[in-house]
Parts: C-alpha cells; structure tokens; sequence
C-alpha cells in the first residue's frame, strides 16, 4: 500500500515538472515527465493518472506537429475525458478541459475554447491541485483582448514593463489603470499578490480597489500612517521582508481577518516626475523563494511608468468631474430659463417639461443615438424661451388672438433663437438652437419662421413639431379644456404630410399609450397600478382612436377606452378602483 502511495505521489511530481516545462515552452522536456507519469500509472493502475496523462500528451503530440496530428490529439483527450469521469476526479476534468481550450485557442476556435477555459475555472473552485486557475484567467484574458495563443501565461518582465507603459496612452479609468498595473506587476515579479495604493493627501489616507488574489475586490481605504504602505509613503522607504511574522512592522490581524498567510513582502513608493510620492506598490509572497534585489529594480522600473500612468488617468479624472460639474451648471440654467416661462403663465406651466418628455419617447422609439436625444432634451425645454419677449395681454389672452396678436406670438421662434444664439456653445450644442427654433416649421413650408420644409427642417424640429402640438391640444387652456383624445389624434394624422412628418406621426401614434399617460401624470405626480400599466401597456394612441371612432367597439375595447381616459381627463381614479397618489 505505501508503495501505491508513493507511485501516486511521484506521478503528481512529475505531473508538476509537466505543466513547469510547458510555461517555459519546453515541449521535449515536458514529453519526458510525461512519459514517465504514464508509464507508472500503467503499472499501478492509477487511472486518475493515466487520464492526466492522456490529456497531456494529446496537447505535446498537438504542439509538435498541429497539421498532422490533430485528430490524433482529439481523439486521445475523448479517451483522457472518459477515464476522468470512469475515476470521478475533478482534477483530470480540469486538465482535459484545460488542454481542449488550448488547442480551440490555437486553432482560432475562439468561442469554443472559451467555454473550455470557463469549463475548467469551474472545476478549479471545487480542486485545483496543480495551482492552474491564473493560467486559465490568463488565457481567458488572452482571448477576450483578441491577443495571440502564442504569448506566455507566465510575463517576462520586459512584456510587463511594455504593458504599463502602452497603458499610459491607452487607459484613462483610474480602476482599470490600477487592475493592469497590479496585474502585470504580479506576473512580472512571480509573486502571489500585488496591491497598488494611491495616497489621497485631502484625507491623508491610502486606497485601492484591486487586489490581485482576493476573489471579491472591494475598495481598500486607510489612514496613511497605518500599515506597510503607510509606512513607506510617509517615509519613502522600499521594504523588503523575508519573513513578516518576524518583522515587527507587519500586522499580522490581517491575516487572521482573511485567511492569508503572508510570507515574503516587497513594498515600495511611487514617486512622480517633480520626485513627490503619489502612492505605493505592495507584491505578496513570492513564489519559490524570496524577493531579491533585482526585484526590487524591476519594481522600481515598473513604478517610473506607473506613476506617469497614474498622474494622467488622475488628471484626467478630474477634467472628468469639472466637465460633469460644467455640464450641471448648465442643465440647471437652461432648467431656469424654462422656469421663467412658466412664472409668466401658470396655466401653460409645465409644457416645455411634457414637450420634452413626449419628444424623447418618440426619439428613443424611432431609436436616435443618446447623444442626439440628450441635445433634443434640452432644445425641447428651451423651445418656448422667446416667449419672455411677448406681451402678457397677448401670452395670457383668453380666447381667439386678432392677426396682430398672432404674428406677434410669433416673433417669439425668432426671439428663442436670438437668445440661444448669445450663448457661447461648442459645434454639438448648436443644434440645439436649430431644434428649438424649427418646432414651428411645417413639413409642406407654411410654418415660420423660416419657411423650411421637408427635411430642410432638422430631424429634432420636426421631433418637436409633434410633441409641440400634441401637448398644446391635450392640455388645459384660459379657453378651453383638454381636447377629447379622438380629436387629437384626428389632428395629428389630417396634419400628417403637410404639418408634420408622415413617418414622425405612425411612429407617435404607435408608442404604447401606458408611456404617454406617463407624461399625463407627471404633472399631478400621479401612478398607474402594475396592473393598469400592463393592461395599457398592450394598445397605442392608434388603438385608443380607432376604438374611440368606433360606435360598434366591443365592451371589452370600451372599458379599455375608458380607462385611458380617466388618466387622460383627470377624473378621479375612485372609478378604477384606485387611490390617488
């Protein structure tokens, strides 16, 4: 018996020299160990070995002659797969599935071997005795950058040093900055760990969010004079540690907060061009001895690239959060222009808020980029802004206005582009001040204020046409109520082809009607119940007309109209069993 036992164990030994010669690309080496690995599994009939086995030699036999030897390869993996199962050993699962991602890899079958790869980190949660799970993250990696089957798993040193460097033109995400400095740090100094720090002087504390080896990374964040990273960033010293439960510096509650078991510590500052320290690099444990000299060069190497990396995505962060916070200055003075309509006339309060809803619904229906409807957001709240110039007996009139009254009003298209065009904006944004002064514009040139027709009026125009009438009719007036919904929508389709544009119109008329009552409600802060919204949810203003315009509509299509509508009037909700909110 303990002879068996000692047949398994020099088997897994050499099943370890195997997978050692194969990251260092020495396929003859690696065939030798291999062959030896079978020979005694024969012996001893240690099938979990033999399986192993197979599945190496089918990727040696591959990588010596791919073109050949292929089939060959397949088939002896399909033997190494059954014997796995036969011996119900996790371990052989994951070295088969392993070695299938290998060759699909190779062989530019992507997406096969990506669910090989994915297939054998499965396994590795529940064994991973040959410590594989980074080479398989790494291949994944591999594949999901589009890089070549032909990199190592395992970085030389000077491929990592060229990785951080290309980073410092191609990242600008402080986070991921600081993932692709750990990581390649980690690989380039074979060590178990790598925590990169920056020192944040407003708090005077270090953070992190990567931590190369924990499987759920979360931010990292304390005072800077805490810790080994603290310690170097207030004294600018590299520590290097053989053994850190013998070095009094070391806090050993880590450890027994998270199950590690520390060793061997490399940490370092990371100083910046005008020599000031902006944070530090920690590496952990590593892997077959201790760190030297020359790794702590190397480090130093990788921190110089680092630090120009890290100073750029920061300052481009910050350009990040001034643009954000110019952007909110600006959304708050346009939403303050709005405003000062509103106080002019409480009854039209509130329009160019539902034009703007109603004009994104049907941007998002017709499926404009987000870019396109953010400028359309902000032409529809600014659309009516001329109307600060026109006289409160002419705005406030109850009933018909004379043909003065009329022209007057609308000189306010002509004021609304006078006082966008004063605002200083960049090329993108002046589309706004075309979108806001087109609402009035007609597909057929009758509209003002100047004259355009068809698709001479800008697509957010001619957006805004329809939001534009569609509001005014369904909303409460000095002279008159809402305007009973068959009525507005018969408006809209005679309108279509002259007014407005045909296509703008079937594409409105088709938004499900539980989005447009939406907008109703956003006035009073009114909700749907689930159940209203789902049943409404299935018609669209096309369906409510025709069922409107129906004198033999079923009762079933009645009560569907007559739900609409008691959103649409404002009845009370008391007749569909609801309660106000």
């Amino acid at each position: 018996m303990a002879k068996i036992i000692n047949n398994i164990e020099t088997v897994e030994s050499l099943i370890c020299e195997v997978f050692k010669n194969l990251d260092e690309k020495n396929y003859q080496e690696a065939r030798v160990y291999a062959d030896k690995a079978n020979s005694i599994s024969q012996n001893i009939r240690y099938i979990e070995g033999l399986s192993i086995c197979l599945s190496l030699i089918a990727f040696l036999d591959y990588s010596d002659d791919k073109n050949n030897n292929y089939e060959k390869s397949i088939k002896l993996l399909k033997d190494g797969a059954f014997m796995a199962n036969r011996a119900g050993s996790v371990t052989a699962l994951l070295i088969n599935e392993l070695v299938l991602g290998n060759i699909n890899f190779s062989e530019e079958n992507r997406d096969t071997a990506l669910m090989h790869y994915n297939n054998a980190l499965k396994l590795t949660k529940e064994e991973d005795k040959y410590l594989l799970s980074n080479t398989i993250n790494t291949r994944i990696r591999q594949l999901q950058n589009n890089m070549d089957y032909s990199l190592p798993t395992k970085s030389d040193p000077l491929v990592s040093l060229v990785k951080i460097s290309r980073s410092i033109t191609a990242l600008t995400d402080i986070d991921e900055l600081l993932r692709v400095i750990a990581e390649e740090t980690k690989n380039a100094m074979q060590a178990d760990r790598c925590t990169v720090f920056l020192w944040d002087k407003d708090t005077d504390e270090l953070w992190s969010k990567v931590a190369l080896g924990i499987e759920e990374s979360k931010e990292i964040r304390f005072p800077a004079d805490k810790g080994l990273a603290g310690y170097v960033v207030k004294t600018g010293e590299t520590v290097n540690i053989v053994d850190a439960y013998k070095d009094s510096r070391f806090n050993p509650e880590v450890d027994t907060k998270t199950g590690y078991k520390t060793k061997t510590i490399l940490c370092m500052p990371i100083t910046n061009n005008n020599k000031e320290i902006i944070g530090a690099i920690q590496v952990l444990n590593k892997i077959g001895g201790v760190f030297t000299a020359n790794d702590e060069d190397l480090l130093i190497a990788i921190g110089g690239s680092a630090s120009i990396a890290l100073e750029n995505a920061q300052l481009f962060d910050k350009m990040l959060q001034m643009y954000h916070e110019q952007k909110l200055m600006f959304d708050s003075f346009i939403d303050t222009l709005a405003m000062s309509i509103d106080a002019r006339d409480k009854i039209t309060a509130g329009h160019s808020a539902r034009v703007r809803m109603y004009a994104v619904l049907l941007a998002q229906f017709i499926g404009m980029s987000p870019k396109d409807i953010s400028l359309l957001a902000k032409a529809a709240t600014l659309h009516d802004i001329g109307k600060i110039g026109i006289r409160d007996s002419v705005l406030q009139k109850e009933g018909k206005l004379t043909d003065e009254e009329y022209k007057h009003i609308q000189e306010h298209v002509r004021i609304t582009h006078n006082i966008l065009n004063r605002i200083y904006m960049s090329q993108d944004f002046r589309i706004i001040t075309e979108m806001a002064c087109s609402h009035h514009e007609k597909w057929d040139g009758t509209g003002y204020c100047r004259h355009l027709k068809g698709e001479e009026i800008t697509l957010g125009g001619r957006i805004l046409a329809v939001a534009d009438v569609f509001d005014a009719i369904t909303s409460k007036r000095h002279y008159r109520d809402k305007m009973p919904i068959v009525n507005v929508i018969d408006i809209l389709l005679k309108g279509a082809g002259s007014h407005f544009e045909k296509r703008l119109v079937d594409e409105f008329l088709a938004i499900p009607v539980n989005k447009i009552i939406g907008v109703f409600l956003s006035e009073s802060h009114g909700k749907m119940s689930k159940e209203n919204e789902l049943t409404l949810s299935h018609y669209n203003l096309l369906n409510i007309y025709e069922i409107g315009s129906n004198e033999n509509a079923t009762p079933e299509e009645k009560e569907i109209f007559d739900l609409f509508n008691y959103y649409y009037t404002g009845q009370s909700t008391a007749k569909t069993g609801e309660q106000q909110q």
